[in-house]
Order: C-alpha cells, then sequence, then structure tokens
C-alpha cells in the first residue's frame, strides 16, 4: 500500500471568470482576503489550509481564443 502524501498531486481544479482576474488566484488566497475583511484574524493552521486549497483550486482569468 503507498503512502498518499507521497504521490504527486493531482494538478489545481480550473475555474475560469470572466472580467474578475488579472492573474490566477488560489480559494485558499481568496478565503484568507475575505476573512482578514471582515476582521478574523489568521491562526497558525491558516497557513496550512490555504496552501492544500489553493493546491486544489485555482481562480483564472477568462480569455477569448
Amino acid at each position: 500500500m503507498q503512502d498518499r502524501r507521497s504521490e504527486q498531486p493531482p494538478h489545481p481544479r480550473e475555474i475560469r471568470l470572466p472580467g474578475f482576474l488579472q492573474e490566477d488566484v488560489g480559494l485558499g488566497d481568496v478565503i484568507k482576503r475575505a476573512t482578514n475583511t471582515i476582521g478574523i484574524k489568521p491562526c497558525g493552521p491558516c497557513a496550512q489550509r490555504a496552501a492544500q486549497l489553493n493546491r486544489r483550486i485555482v481562480f483564472s482569468p477568462w480569455q477569448r481564443p
């Protein structure tokens, strides 16, 4: 049985948003900005959680071909 941590993580799921972004932003970064805006202070595990979410979901600008 293989250890799941040693496996390569899959590519993040990319969600394209038209007109909202100029560069890629991870879900963890979005949540971090939102919680900071409403006054929630980050704790120690917040950075780890944000990094995990950034590896899973990325918001990208929508570009026409």
